[in-house]
């Protein structure tokens, strides 16, 4: 079944996100689930978009890598881990939640193909 092209959807629907760290930044990468979505991630998801939506956990500058190749972005989030792991007293000192609230951004995509009985890719 196709869903129509043209709707605000959000990210998890189409893509899925890793998150790392290394001192007080997080790195995000985001993979669609479907090659076909890069286009849509590399459109919508921009480098304002993701610090919008992350706010105030990120207070430093968001940078935007694209890996087409891998049909991935990579976001350098600076200033987003209260110093880093071995400073930080936040319960989240890896930042592992941070692609899980960017992957709640909707954003406009093309046509989905949504299957109930197979996985993505």
């Amino acid at each position: 079944m196709r869903v129509p092209a043209n709707r605000r959807t959000p990210l998890h629907e189409i893509a899925h996100a890793r998150a790392g760290d290394k001192g007080d930044t997080s790195t995000l990468s985001v993979f669609p689930y479907r090659d076909e979505h890069y286009p849509d991630l590399v459109r919508e998801l921009t480098a304002g978009a993701v610090r919008r939506h992350l706010g105030d956990r990120v207070r430093g500058e968001v940078v935007r890598h694209e890996l087409p190749n891998l049909c991935a972005l990579l976001f350098v989030c600076r200033q987003s881990l209260d110093g880093g792991v071995t400073t930080s007293l936040a319960l989240d000192a890896h930042g592992k939640g941070l692609s899980s609230i960017l992957l709640s951004l909707e954003i406009e995509v093309g046509e989905i193909e949504v299957s109930p009985s197979s996985p993505p890719r």
